[in-house]
């Protein structure tokens, strides 16, 4: 383990990208080392709840981080995280956590969210009007640390920007 785990928040919309990249800078460095920490999984999968109301996502998702963090794991939380929503979550962690924090918005716009939409599995039984309803254009933090990535970046361009990103920050 790191001796200071890095926090990493990588936010966007729907097949922006998020949980491609975060998957893959996890494998790309040593096995136990990064924890990944999906939205989805947690919201839809685990607790089967819609993000709205005062369901125990955002409470689950901050325990699961501390708990990583605490045992010396950089952890990556990766999901669309719409900043009305979830800014104080964002807030909180960054405030609580000891170490570095790196923040990435991956900004897709909405032609490109649902053509990336169509490649996924889940096309069949989720409408583009469904994703679409979803979409909220540039829906940055404003944090000072977040970094905004085009559509125009390549997934491996990101991937690299993350991995040299955490390598000057400790992590390799």
């Amino acid at each position: 383990m790191t001796p200071t785990p890095i926090l990493v928040i990588l936010r966007g919309n729907s097949a922006s990208g998020k949980s491609t990249v975060a998957h893959r800078v996890q494998r790309t460095l040593p096995r136990g080392r990064v924890a990944v920490i999906g939205q989805d999984p947690v919201r839809r999968d685990l607790l089967w709840e819609h993000d709205t109301g005062q369901g125990d996502t955002i409470s689950l998702l901050e325990t699961m981080v501390d708990h990583c963090l605490q045992r010396g794991r950089t952890v990556i939380i990766e999901g669309i995280f719409k900043a009305a929503r979830y800014q104080g979550m964002h807030e909180r962690m960054i405030a609580r956590h000891n170490g570095p924090s790196l923040v990435y918005y991956l900004d897709v716009s909405l032609p490109e969210t649902l053509r990336r939409h169509a490649l996924k599995p889940i096309a069949a039984t989720v409408t583009n009007q469904e994703v679409a309803s979803w979409y909220a254009a540039r829906d940055v933090l404003g944090t000072p640390q977040e970094l905004i990535l085009s559509e125009a970046t390549s997934e491996d361009d990101i991937v690299a920007r993350v991995l040299a990103d955490l390598a000057a920050l400790g992590e390799s």
